[in-house]
């Protein structure tokens, strides 16, 4: 797309946050460009947390963001489908600390935003190209972003468990190629961490309506898995949502093993502290050093 868009309507959905088990209710309204994504936290006198990798404050099983002290849980899922439905500027009104998790994917908030309708605005749109290869490795754990004129993501997943994984998934991340073979994936754990995850304040609103859960040996979701490497998806669609922390559409290959949020937010923290690693560009036939 050559031109920043918003959305045309605004739309609203309610639910809890996973962690919290609180209700929180959501509306997302459309912005002026160049505004960028902005959360508001209309039950903290409207105060505003941008969607910037330098206001990410936690990164253990959730994305969190934080400015002078405020929260707001759980922001990857909706960041995600934001991303991958080409949305630049948008306003989203949360009364809660925690972003709904819904059924645990993204595909509900890919619904809202077709609900609310795309629309173009008339500031060019400016890409994040990746100039050089970057790389975090942490322990087994590595991502390591390439050059290319695509956004495209191969991601390889390991859970010693017999329905979830070795996996590998590879896309180029479109908006039909998400909604499709992306957002359906629903987050997952295991049953023998309910309770220690429990003991750490977590997991107090999850369900096998909103998540997928891996007993010793099947799932326990009735319905069972809606991929078979559901879990290796659903760690494409978190690395999309933590690389919209940039703030602009990415052009590079990403190829991540046993990812997750901190080591996400690792590459996204070292890419855009040195400005050799990328370069702005518009297709406006106009080239920007960053």
């Amino acid at each position: 797309m050559k031109f920043e868009t918003t959305i045309r309507e605004p739309a609203e959905i309610a639910d809890i946050g996973l962690h919290s088990g609180q209700k929180v209710n959501l509306r997302i309204l459309p912005a002026r460009s160049g505004s960028g994504v902005r959360f508001v936290r209309t039950d903290l006198e409207n105060f505003e947390i941008p969607a910037d990798w330098r206001h990410v404050a936690k990164v253990s099983y959730a994305t969190s963001l934080m400015r002078k002290g405020v929260l707001l849980s759980t922001t990857e899922h909706l960041l995600s489908a934001i991303y991958a439905c080409g949305i630049d500027n948008i306003r989203i009104e949360a009364d809660n600390l925690e972003v709904p998790i819904l059924d645990g994917s993204a595909l509900p908030f890919v619904a809202l935003l077709r609900t609310a309708g795309r629309k173009q605005l008339r500031r060019h749109r400016r890409y994040i190209k990746i100039l050089r290869t970057v790389e975090v490795t942490v322990g087994e754990k590595r991502i390591r972003i390439d050059p290319a004129d695509e956004f495209r993501v191969t991601c390889r997943t390991d859970y010693e468990h017999r329905l979830a994984g070795p996996d590998e998934v590879t896309i180029t991340v479109t908006s039909p190629v998400y909604e499709r073979l992306i957002a359906p994936a629903r987050t997952f754990g295991f049953e023998a961490d309910l309770d220690t995850m429990r003991d750490m304040g977590l997991i107090r609103g999850a369900t096998l309506k909103n998540a997928v859960c891996f007993g010793a040996t099947d799932v326990l979701n009735p319905e069972g898995l809606r991929f078979p490497d559901e879990c290796c998806r659903h760690k494409v669609l978190d690395l999309i949502g933590d690389l919209a922390l940039i703030g602009h559409p990415f052009l590079g290959h990403i190829t991540v093993e046993r990812g997750g949020h901190a080591l996400h937010a690792a590459a996204v923290q070292k890419i855009m502290s040195d400005s050799s690693c990328y370069e702005e560009i518009t297709f406006a036939g106009r080239t920007t050093r960053a």
